[in-house]
């Protein structure tokens, strides 16, 4: 039986303060050139060389502004703010690279669905196929006030509009355009049939959108779908859509029960075990040796913010945590915000959030030497279930830099990392199949260009 490859994809975000708060303060961190697009396609071209599946770039709409009821601490540390659009970054990065895939978050809650399926397909072009898209739909209060609305939606109806919000691009994305609707012929003056493009008619209850289609088919035609949510309607979510999901668990053993729950749930959508792919976050501090990785570690700590770090969380849970005193146990109750999170740490003190959240994160940190590193990682995927892992940057770009020149020739040496790029879309590269989602998947169903209603 041959053993899993591993998936990689780097996890980062347009701003400075990402995961591991306070690492912007050290001297080898670039994170404040953000703004500066040489920055991203530097990254990208390491990351090419390292043979990274793909850029997995995070997103939010509005601040953190939960913890101590205010943004002092958020801007003070930069905590995602200011945050930069992550689509316009992609097209830079695609022209400097030739295989390196980009899942890109969108929040559709505030998007409309007919505009913004144009802008993924025409990113999909320029990339040659190599665009996915993280399905969110936002866990911020301040977003919504920013959007003009007085609260969140309730959680769960956050994803009934999503479910609508995806049958609406995957008619456009799937049905709008026949696979001969372009002809492109110059001597007939002939570029498209028009008996071949459909127009689309959705009156839902949250959209109603009738038009054809903007855009040509671009090489996948549906992006390769990211999402992350553990919570049972989360979970139901991905089994319908996803293809990529992105979960979170504290040991191999839980990891295990998240997948096997994400797995049932395609299965029960009508889909394969297989069609899921399923990454977790995680963070590396790698060295030649065990002693100078600890010893980077240390001085590591020394930057690290975990006040920052449960600002942040306090947001995720939509709970001032700075209102607890430091051994008080925290009741999260019902929250309109990420609610698997919530629920995992209801009954934690603060001085137990700031002990987790030394690194300025909570992400699982693996410290150690190459052999180490890949031990644990290949111990995740075993024991787990779980195909790959998105690893977040401690360090803009030497994390990077350390894993790729330290950890993946470790890993290819024991046949767990490709060694070479395959031809093909982000999609034919992540599961060797077809640019195009599989004929079980519910996008398929409006391919007919019949019926789009």
């Amino acid at each position: 039986m041959s053993q899993k490859q591993i998936l990689l994809n780097a996890f980062n975000m347009n701003c400075v303060g990402h995961i591991h708060h306070g690492m912007w303060t050290h001297p080898q961190d670039r994170s404040v050139d953000f703004n500066s697009l040489d920055y991203w396609l530097d990254l990208a071209r390491l990351l090419e060389r390292g043979l990274f599946d793909g850029l997995f770039i995070a997103d939010i709409l509005g601040v953190y502004d939960v913890y101590q009821q205010g943004i002092g601490l958020t801007a003070k540390e930069s905590i995602q703010l200011p945050v930069n659009d992550p689509l316009m970054l992609i097209s830079g990065m695609a022209s400097v690279t030739q295989h390196l895939g980009f899942g890109v978050t969108a929040n559709l809650s505030y998007e409309a669905p007919y505009p913004f399926a144009r802008r993924l397909s025409t990113l999909d072009h320029l990339t040659k196929g190599r665009l996915g898209w993280n399905i969110v739909t936002g866990y911020l209060d301040s977003a919504a006030r920013a959007m003009g609305q007085q609260q969140l939606l309730a959680h769960d109806r956050r994803y009934d509009q999503a479910d609508e919000f995806l049958d609406v691009t995957y008619k456009l994305w799937e049905g709008s355009w026949q696979d001969d609707a372009l002809v492109q012929d110059k001597a007939n003056r002939r570029y498209a049939d028009a008996n071949k493009i459909h127009q689309i008619n959705h009156q839902g209850e949250f959209y109603q959108v009738q038009g054809y289609h903007l855009s040509s088919p671009s090489p996948q035609r549906t992006p390769l779908l990211f999402q992350a949510g553990s919570s049972a309607r989360g979970v139901q979510f991905a089994g319908r859509h996803a293809e990529c999901s992105f979960v979170n668990a504290a040991s191999p053993a839980a990891m295990r029960e998240q997948s096997t729950r994400l797995r049932q749930a395609a299965v029960e959508a009508g889909r394969h075990p297989d069609d899921l792919r399923i990454f977790m976050g995680v963070s590396v501090i790698v060295a030649p040796t065990e002693r100078e990785a600890q010893e980077k570690h240390q001085s590591y700590l020394a930057y690290a913010s975990p006040e920052a770090g449960i600002a942040h969380f306090s947001s995720s849970i939509g709970l001032d945590l700075a209102a607890f005193e430091l051994d008080e146990p925290i009741q999260t109750g019902d929250t309109r915000a990420i609610e698997s999170v919530s629920k995992a740490f209801s009954g934690w003190t603060r001085r137990r959030l700031l002990e987790q959240h030394a690194m300025g994160s909570r992400y699982p940190l693996i410290v150690g030497n190459p052999s180490q590193v890949a031990d644990a990682l290949i111990k995740w995927i075993d024991e787990g279930d779980i195909d790959g892992f998105n690893l977040t940057r401690i360090l803009n770009p030497q994390s990077y830099r350390d894993f790729i020149d330290l950890v993946v020739p470790e890993l290819q040496q024991r046949g767990r990392f490709k060694t070479a790029y395959q031809p093909g879309s982000l999609r034919q590269k992540i599961f060797q199949q077809q640019d195009r989602l599989p004929d079980r998947h519910p996008a398929a169903r409006w391919r007919d260009g019949v019926n789009l209603r």
